[in-house]
C-alpha cells in the first residue's frame, strides 16, 4: 500500500483501521479497539473486548477531547455503554477500547526534519509537558543507547523513576517500543508522521492483562518520502556546557 503513494502527490492520513494493521506488524502493543456505528454494536464490541472499556468520538473535533464530551471512561456493563453512546455528540462512528490500568502517559513521535530526516522524539503527556516543550530526539537509525538516552533526557524524567515514592515504570518496555517505532519509520520512509498518545506505561510486573505498556491512540500520516541530497547518515550532538 505505502509503496503506491511514491507517486502521488501530498500527504494523506491513514484510517484507524490501518494504522492499527501497521502498528500490529511491528509488534506495537495496542489496547483492544473496535469501531462500532451504533449503540447495540458497541455493547457487542464492549463484551468482545471486556469490561471496563472507554468509548472515542471519531469526529475531528472530538477525537481526544474529554473536556468536550468526546471521551467517555470507566464504562462498567452495558448499561453504561448505552447511556454514554448516546451522550456522545456529533453523531460520528465512536471507538470502543479497552481500558487501561493506571499508569504514567507518555508522548512518542516520528517527526519529518528538513534537515536531518525522520526523527523520533520522546516525551510525557500532558499540557504542561507540552507547553514547556520537554521532548527529546534522536535520529534514525535509532541504537539501544540512543532509547536509553530518551528515556531519560526530558526534564520529566523523574515521574518515570519513583518520583516522590510512586513505583517505577518498566523504563524497558518504552525503550523497546522506541525501538520497534524507530524500524517502522527507517523500513518506512513513506511515513512522514507517527504519533503514538497516550502510551500508557506501569510498573514491570503484570500491571494491565500481564503488560507493562500499551498504546491507547494512534495517527500515521504517509505521503512520498522527501527528497534527501545526500543519503549519509546524520547525528544529532548536543554542545557542551560548562
Amino acid at each position: 500500500m505505502l509503496g503506491a503513494l511514491a507517486g502521488t502527490p501530498g500527504s494523506l492520513d491513514l484510517t484507524d483501521e490501518e494504522t492499527m494493521a501497521l502498528l500490529r506488524a511491528y509488534g506495537i502493543p495496542l489496547l483492544g479497539t473496535r469501531r462500532v456505528e451504533d449503540a447495540d454494536a458497541a455493547v457487542a464490541a464492549a463484551a468482545e473486548i471486556g469490561y471496563p472499556v472507554v468509548l472515542k468520538s471519531t469526529a475531528p473535533w472530538l477525537r481526544d477531547r474529554r473536556d468536550l464530551g468526546g471521551m467517555r471512561f470507566d464504562l462498567a456493563d452495558a448499561e453504561d455503554v448505552r447511556a454514554a453512546f448516546a451522550a456522545i455528540p456529533a453523531g460520528d462512528p465512536v471507538i470502543v477500547q479497552e481500558q487501561a490500568a493506571p499508569g504514567v502517559g507518555t508522548v512518542v513521535e516520528v517527526v519529518d526534519d528538513p534537515s536531518f530526516g525522520a526523527l523520533v522524539s520522546f516525551g510525557l503527556g500532558g499540557v504542561a509537558t507540552d507547553l514547556l516543550g520537554d521532548r527529546a530526539y534522536r535520529t534514525l537509525p535509532l541504537t539501544d543507547t540512543d532509547a536509553h538516552e530518551l528515556v531519560r533526557e526530558p526534564r520529566a524524567w523523574p515521574l518515570l523513576n519513583g518520583y516522590r515514592g510512586s513505583a517505577p515504570v518498566d523504563t524497558a518496555a518504552l525503550e523497546e517500543l522506541l525501538l520497534r517505532v524507530a524500524r517502522l519509520a527507517d523500513d518506512l520512509p513513506e511515513v512522514l508522521g507517527l504519533t503514538l498518545e497516550p502510551v500508557i506505561v506501569g510498573p514491570a510486573d503484570a500491571w494491565h492483562g500481564g503488560r507493562s505498556l500499551v498504546v491507547a491512540g494512534a495517527a500515521i500520516r504517509v505521503g512520498p518520502p522527501t527528497a534527501r541530497i545526500d543519503q549519509g547518515p546524520r547525528r544529532m550532538f548536543r554542545p557542551n556546557t560548562p
